[in-house]
């Protein structure tokens, strides 16, 4: 419960020093474009790697499964729903986890070990404001955007395989799929993406600033960052599925 109340208060001064610092024009733009970038580059490539077979196993499974039900005409849909409304934020919160909140815990625990934090402190530099702030601001503008690119390369991943390889057709599959997929699915990912990769940095943020014990202790925390953080994400998009099934339950187009 302590550990919580830590991430919490962290969460608010966070977000608090985000806000306050945009609306004064004191933002530090330069750190959370360059921790945007950073993110880019250690989750692009991995995400294109995993959407591809994630696509793929999602399209065969779905295609034996109607196939055997004589239902081949909703494949599309059943596949398109899949990779929307459950596999693309997932796939988002562990590549965001294992790539970019591991990275994040390394390098702010490697400065706390380092006491560079409380050399901060000392000047009256507040590290919440100076180093969780701006890489909170660049997980919010990456995970949506690293979404819809799982999205994407899912989407077409299936495509190919339901066309190329399971005997589907190309206007079946659209028709299905768009008579099933709905905007609402793609702004709940997109909401999704952006709970899971706020929950990532906050927690990467809070292990890498309470890192112990020299470089075991940050080997720690980059461990403990990735586990606490992929797991809260799974926990919150349980609850987040049940909350959406509720309020938009799945209509037929």
């Amino acid at each position: 419960m302590r550990t919580f109340g830590r991430f919490a208060d962290l969460t608010a001064a966070a977000f608090g020093y985000l806000a306050r610092d945009l609306v004064a024009l004191r933002f530090a733009w330069r750190e959370a474009l360059d921790q945007a970038w950073f993110m880019v580059t250690v989750t692009v490539l991995p995400a294109v790697l995993v959407s591809i077979p994630f696509g793929v196993i999602v399209s065969v499974q779905v295609g034996s499964l109607t196939s055997q039900i004589g239902a081949t005409s909703i494949s599309g849909a059943a596949g398109g729903l899949g990779v929307i409304r459950q596999g693309a934020p997932i796939v988002t919160a562990l590549l965001l986890g294992g790539a970019a909140g591991s990275a994040i815990a390394a390098d702010l625990g490697a400065r706390t070990v380092r006491e560079e934090i409380d050399a901060m402190r000392v000047m009256g530099i507040d590290p919440v404001r100076r180093l969780a702030a701006p890489r909170l601001a660049a997980m919010i503008v990456v995970a949506p955007l690293l979404c819809s690119l799982v999205i994407f390369i899912g989407l077409v991943s299936g495509y190919v395989v339901n066309v190329g390889f399971q005997g589907g057709t190309p206007g079946s599959y659209l028709a299905s799929f768009a008579s099933f997929a709905s905007t609402t699915d793609l702004v709940v990912s997109m909401v999704k993406a952006e709970i899971f990769g706020i929950i990532v940095v906050l927690v990467a943020c809070q292990r890498g600033f309470e890192a112990t014990a020299g470089p075991r202790g940050v080997a720690n925390a980059v461990n403990a960052s990735v586990v606490v953080g992929v797991i809260a994400a799974f926990v919150v998009n349980v609850l987040a599925t049940q909350l959406v099934t509720m309020f938009f339950p799945q209509r037929l187009g």
